[in-house]
C-alpha cells in the first residue's frame, strides 16, 4: 500500500487468521482494518482520514472464499467482486455476482472485497440492495473468540454494525434457487457509481418478492407494501407471467415508496420526478426478468 498523504499510517500488521486481526485490532484500537483500500485509501490520499495504523486483511485466507452451510452460502468478507464476479459464483448467488460486475472498473473489481463494501456503507454499494433483498446476515468476530450473528436489516435501520476491535468475518446468504435480479442506472457510460439501482428477489417457497432499492438514500430501502402487493398477484403454481400494466404499475410503486412527496411540496422538482422515472424502469424491468 503506499500513499502521497503525510503521516498517514505509522505501523501496518498484517495478520494471518481473523483471530490474530481482532487481536491487533485489540491492542491498537485507533488502527484500521484494510482489505482492498479502494475507498479507505482515496480518504487518507485525500486527507480526509490519518489512520494511527493499518490492520492489513489480504493475507486471511478464511474470508476469502465461501462455504455451504445449512442451506446457506457463508461468504467471507474478503472476497472480491472479481471473484463474485466469475461464473460458478453467478450460478450459486446471480444478483450478487452481477452487483459485483457492475462495481467499477477492473482494478477497483480487483480489489474491493465484499465485507469492504458493506462496512464502508457508502450509498452506491452495489452489493448493499442484494444482500437486502436475499436478507443476508452478517458474521461478526470480536476480541475473546466471540462470535455473532446481525441481520443485514440493521443496515437499513442505520444502526451501528461494528464494536471496538470487531471485523466482519462471514456474510451468510440464504440459497433461494429461485430468480433474482440487479440492475443500476449511472451518470455515464460503462462502470460508475449508481444513481440508482434496484435488486429483484423471488422466494417461491413463500410466495413472495423482495426489493430493494439502493444510492437514492443513505441506506437500501425495502418498499414492503409494493412486495405484497406484487407477491399477491403473481400465479406462483403457474407461469409466474405477469401483464406489462402489472409490471409498470409495480415500478411506479416502488418508486413513490421509496422517494415519496415531500408534506408542502405541491410539485417535485425535476430531478426527483427523473430519479422516480429511473427508479420505476428499473423496478419494472428487474421484476420482469426475475419472472422470465
Amino acid at each position: 500500500m503506499t500513499t502521497h498523504a503525510p503521516h498517514a499510517a505509522q505501523s501496518v500488521t498484517l495478520p494471518a487468521s481473523l483471530d490474530e486481526a481482532v487481536a491487533a485490532l485489540t491492542a491498537m484500537p485507533a488502527a484500521v482494518p484494510v482489505a482492498g483500500g479502494t475507498d479507505l485509501m482515496a480518504a487518507v490520499n485525500k486527507g480526509r482520514l490519518r489512520p494511527a495504523g493499518l490492520v492489513g486483511l489480504g493475507r486471511i485466507n478464511e474470508i476469502r472464499g465461501w462455504q455451504y452451510q445449512d442451506g446457506h452460502a457463508l461468504l467471507g468478507a474478503g472476497l472480491t467482486h472479481s471473484r463474485m464476479g466469475r461464473p460458478d459464483f453467478a450460478a450459486l448467488i446471480p444478483a450478487l455476482a452481477a452487483a459485483a460486475r457492475a462495481a467499477g472498473p477492473p482494478q477497483i473489481r480487483n480489489a474491493g472485497t465484499l465485507g469492504g463494501n458493506i462496512v464502508t456503507a457508502a450509498p452506491t454499494g452495489d452489493t448493499l440492495p442484494v444482500l437486502a433483498a436475499l436478507e443476508a446476515d452478517l458474521v461478526i468476530a470480536g476480541p475473546g473468540g466471540t462470535i455473532r450473528e446481525v441481520p443485514v436489516s440493521h443496515l437499513l435501520a442505520g444502526r451501528e454494525l461494528l464494536g471496538p476491535a470487531e471485523l466482519v468475518g462471514f456474510v451468510r446468504v440464504p440459497l433461494l434457487h429461485a430468480p433474482q435480479v440487479f440492475l443500476k442506472a449511472t451518470g455515464r457510460t460503462g462502470p460508475g457509481r449508481a444513481t440508482a439501482s434496484v435488486a429483484v428477489v423471488l422466494d417461491p417457497a413463500r410466495r413472495g418478492v423482495r426489493c430493494a432499492v439502493g444510492a437514492i438514500a443513505p441506506m437500501p430501502l425495502r418498499p414492503l407494501e409494493a412486495e405484497r402487493w406484487i407477491g399477491s398477484l403473481i400465479d406462483w403454481d403457474g407461469e409466474r407471467g405477469l401483464a406489462p400494466e402489472a409490471l409498470a404499475a409495480f415500478g411506479e410503486y416502488v418508486a413513490a415508496a421509496c422517494i415519496p412527496d415531500q408534506e408542502g411540496e405541491e410539485q417535485p422538482p425535476p430531478a426527483v420526478l427523473h430519479l422516480r422515472r429511473v427508479v420505476a424502469a428499473l423496478a419494472r424491468r428487474a421484476l420482469g426478468r426475475a419472472l422470465s
